[in-house]
């Protein structure tokens, strides 16, 4: 079984649009896709609604999507054509509580002869995937801890841009992806072919 994660520096910079673009892309490979969200303070897990409560039973939720047209990210991977789609909400920091379910899902996927894509940044503190690929946008200023602290893991990374350019970051050393290869975003399908490729190649080795 081959697991992707694909993150990014911030929201609504296509991170969904690729996890999408790659299960559309790559069919063959019978994707398990799973959303991460983590919540702060004062929003509920369970539906990610405002709430007081500070249950163990609202720091974390885990639901299935069994309906591709609601318009959610969970509902564009399973109208892409995955073949299982979850989202995945905790307490933000509590991701490790959400793993022992998740590496389930992550099993029988394997069982069935599927693979895993995963749309976070966080969870690759507890797991290396096989490919990890990074969604930057030089325009946006906003650049999470998580995807800095895990920059320098990155197999490949995505533009929204020509370009990397002058980024509108501050503190944020482009050296830790000084070699890596970068490809440029074209929505509205956001994965080209070259990205496709790229990926199917370094799955190949994995699988053979």
């Amino acid at each position: 079984m081959a697991i992707v994660v694909v993150g990014g520096h911030t929201r609504n910079i296509g991170k969904t649009s690729v996890v999408a673009g790659l299960i559309r892309a790559l069919p063959r490979m019978r994707w398990t896709a799973f959303k991460i969200t983590q919540f702060g303070h004062g929003v509920c897990s369970a539906n990610g609604e405002p709430c007081d409560c500070e249950t163990a039973d609202h720091t974390i939720a885990i639901s299935e999507e069994r309906d591709p047209t609601t318009g959610t990210d969970s509902a564009r991977y399973l109208a892409a054509g995955a073949v299982r789609s979850f989202w995945v909400r905790t307490r933000q920091g509590q991701l490790a509580e959400a793993m022992p379910r998740l590496r389930k899902h992550f099993e029988q996927a394997q069982a069935e002869g599927g693979n895993v894509i995963v749309e976070s940044n966080s969870i690759l503190r507890f797991l290396r995937p096989d490919i990890f690929l990074t969604v930057l946008d030089p325009a946006t200023p906003d650049f999470k801890e998580s995807a800095l602290r895990y920059l320098d893991r990155a197999d490949a990374v995505l533009l929204t841009a020509d370009e990397i350019g002058r980024p509108q970051w501050n503190g944020v050393s482009l050296k830790l992806i000084a070699g890596v290869p970068k490809f440029q975003m074209r929505p509205p399908e956001y994965v080209t072919e070259e990205i496709t490729e790229f990926v199917a190649e370094r799955l190949a080795v994995v699988r053979v």
